[in-house]
């Protein structure tokens, strides 16, 4: 098991990133909140990771906190929730949001999410309620993680649009959740404003 990695970050195509480990190029899934929280291109980072094995891959994901990963491995044993449900979840709010749903009974934020209907919405605050003890005491250190620089506006607003789409949101969805925001911002803080932006509409 492939439990953390730390090395260079080569690439950033939303919500796919390339990590270079001693010549070895690592492609991980992230949420969008470890994603913003990243460096530039280059720099050293260092993720904890969850790698599930299908038939037909072997998939990595990685988060910049214990306590992300430790939600995620919970969400995944919750019926009807795969890894990337549990991604676009971790990708609309973080733990402490996601927390105050489940004990709240609030249904109506979780179903703002893509892919989470009223009776998953449901499922996940009565499966979750239970499922606390496992991730809750988990370490909720933060690395030490640089603000990622800006790109081109067409390529910012085009990986936002894509890494929207890649959540479960539709292309006219995704397209106006970006509508009204600075294209000169980087493609991450772009996914994440219009993610805050459609949770609090």
């Amino acid at each position: 098991m492939i439990g953390r990695l730390t090395g260079q970050l080569l690439e950033k195509h939303p919500p796919l990133i390339v990590i270079d480990v001693h010549g070895v190029g690592y492609e991980l899934a992230t949420s969008m909140n470890t994603l913003v929280a990243l460096p530039a291109v280059g720099e050293t980072i260092s993720l904890y990771t969850h790698l599930t094995i299908r038939d037909d891959a072997h998939l990595l994901y990685g988060f910049s906190r214990e306590h992300e990963r430790a939600l995620f491995r919970a969400l995944i044993k919750v019926n009807g929730v795969g890894p990337k449900l549990a991604l676009a979840i971790l990708s609309g709010m973080d733990e402490d949001a996601f927390m105050r749903c489940v004990r709240d009974d609030d249904s109506k934020a979780l179903t703002r999410l893509p892919g989470v209907g009223k009776k998953t919405a449901e499922r996940l605050i009565i499966e979750m309620r239970d499922r606390f003890p496992e991730w809750e005491n988990a370490s909720d250190a933060t690395l030490p993680l640089e603000a990622a620089t800006a790109k081109g506006q067409r390529n910012s607003l085009a990986d936002a649009e894509a890494a929207l789409i890649s959540l479960g949101y539709k292309p006219a969805e995704a397209a106006k959740m970006l509508s009204g925001l600075d294209p000169n911002q980087p493609a991450e803080t772009l996914i994440k404003a219009a993610l805050t932006q459609r949770l609090s509409s």
